[in-house]
């Protein structure tokens, strides 16, 4: 657009253009890039360039030129575009990338959970649940339905716990998937950002006899160019005027933009996803393949013999299964990786909140190896470290006891805990797909 409107003069000043796009991509991409002041410099750097194309009778030293880029702020010479489009593009890009960025330490924490390593009361339980009826002479009775919730709350009570901070984390997702939905949405905000522009330009070659004059008086008056450049006029310079932007030569569709068809569906899915680590024994067992289901009560595996399951289902989470009947659980001791992707969710969700209200947050340059703060971040990094900090993070090797308990396991066992993780892991595809 660029190109067909002012031809050689964009061509010659290209630059400013493309460092400004770059500079966003770097944005987006988790680049340590502050906002506010990469605009302000885009402003200054294009009042520098166009203030020497309307005043081509005038020679320009660099001194001169910061001095005319200090009153980018005084003079509005581009009107009040600079200022609606800053609001809009941070807005905008702030929370697409904070939203990009949460789907990351979603699916981050799903995957390294899904390989958490099984206890051996949970491989106890779970072989006595799914072997035991064989060796009963009762091949074909599955196990009942309330008996494997137990079995699986037992050996899932540490992943449970994931539920209330994956619940907010989930919340705050929602709200700012809103933003991509409404005003900030980042393809409506970009799609017409030539537009503006170039309307900002106009501005300053309407103003330009005003802007040029409070210039002179501030910084003082400029040295005569040499006569080949005198005799170059502005009409030259902008000889063809920017036609209107008319929003209906977009293509749209009736469905509205691709991003809006992406929102939509990632909201549907966020929103399935709600609750889900403390309905996943639930959904384990009522697999017909697992279980007898909820409708044979009587016609299954209680752990002992062909018959109902009598005791009672054990509540979520870790504290809950002190007096489970069917996994030994130390409540003493959480899983200390499992503790580490509660606080990737804390620390994810506070910073999606932040951008929600259109402050900036910390992530980490992932263009180089330094980390810093964007504009206008709402924690410091002693407070809210980023995300990465968690998400790469291999899961902890197994303490001594664990070891002695684990090398002395049989093959079964073994067994029993690939298929748990297989179990978890296609639950956690099929869900977070």
């Amino acid at each position: 657009m660029f190109v067909r409107t002012y031809g050689t003069l964009y061509m010659q000043n290209s630059e400013v253009f493309q460092d400004l796009f770059t500079e966003l991509k770097r944005y987006y991409t988790g680049g340590n890039v502050n906002l506010e002041e990469m605009l302000n410099d885009f402003w200054a750097r294009l009042l520098e360039r166009m203030f020497q194309l309307i005043n081509p009778q005038y020679h320009f030293t660099e001194d001169y030129l910061e001095c005319v880029s200090k009153y980018t702020d005084q003079l509005k010479p581009f009107g009040d575009v600079p200022r609606k489009l800053k609001v809009q593009v941070t807005r905008a890009f702030i929370a697409a990338r904070t939203f990009v960025q949460g789907l990351t330490v979603g699916r981050e924490v799903a995957n390294r959970v899904s390989k958490v390593s099984p206890t051996p009361g949970c491989i106890r339980a779970l072989m006595k649940m799914l072997y035991c009826p064989y060796c009963r002479g009762l091949p074909t009775v599955k196990p009942c339905n309330n008996y494997c919730l137990n079995v699986m709350k037992g050996c899932l009570a540490n992943q449970a716990d994931l539920d209330t901070e994956w619940n907010l984390f989930i919340d705050a997702m929602l709200l700012v998937a809103e933003r991509l939905e409404g005003p900030f949405n980042i393809e409506s905000v970009m799609d017409p950002i030539d537009v503006k522009i170039s309307e900002a330009i106009m501005n300053m070659q309407e103003n330009s006899m005003q802007v040029s004059a409070k210039v002179f008086q501030g910084c003082g008056q400029p040295k005569p160019a040499p006569a080949l450049r005198s005799s170059r006029s502005v009409p030259e310079n902008f000889n063809t005027r920017f036609r209107p932007y008319n929003p209906e030569e977009r293509p749209t569709t009736a469905a509205g933009t691709s991003l809006d068809r992406l929102v939509t569906d990632i909201k549907e899915k966020l929103k399935l996803s709600k609750k889900f680590w403390s309905t996943f024994p639930y959904t384990i067992c009522k697999d017909e393949r697992v279980t007898a289901g909820p409708l044979n009560e009587e016609d299954c595996w209680n752990g002992h013999t062909k018959a109902r399951y009598l005791p009672e289902i054990m509540n979520d989470g870790l504290t809950n299964q002190i007096n489970n009947p069917e996994v030994d659980v130390d409540i003493t001791r959480p899983d200390t990786f499992i503790r580490q992707q509660i606080m990737a969710l804390r620390v994810m969700t506070n910073k999606l909140k932040n951008a929600y209200n259109g402050n900036d947050v910390n992530f980490q340059d992932t263009s180089d190896e330094t980390s810093g703060s964007g504009s206008g971040s709402g924690c410091t990094d002693d407070i809210c470290p980023t995300e990465f900090d968690f998400i790469t993070t291999e899961a902890p090797p197994v303490d001594s006891d664990r070891r002695e308990v684990e090398a002395s396991a049989t093959q079964p066992g073994r067994s029993l805990q690939m298929l748990l993780i297989v179990f978890i892991s296609l639950v956690l595809q099929r869900q977070w797909r």
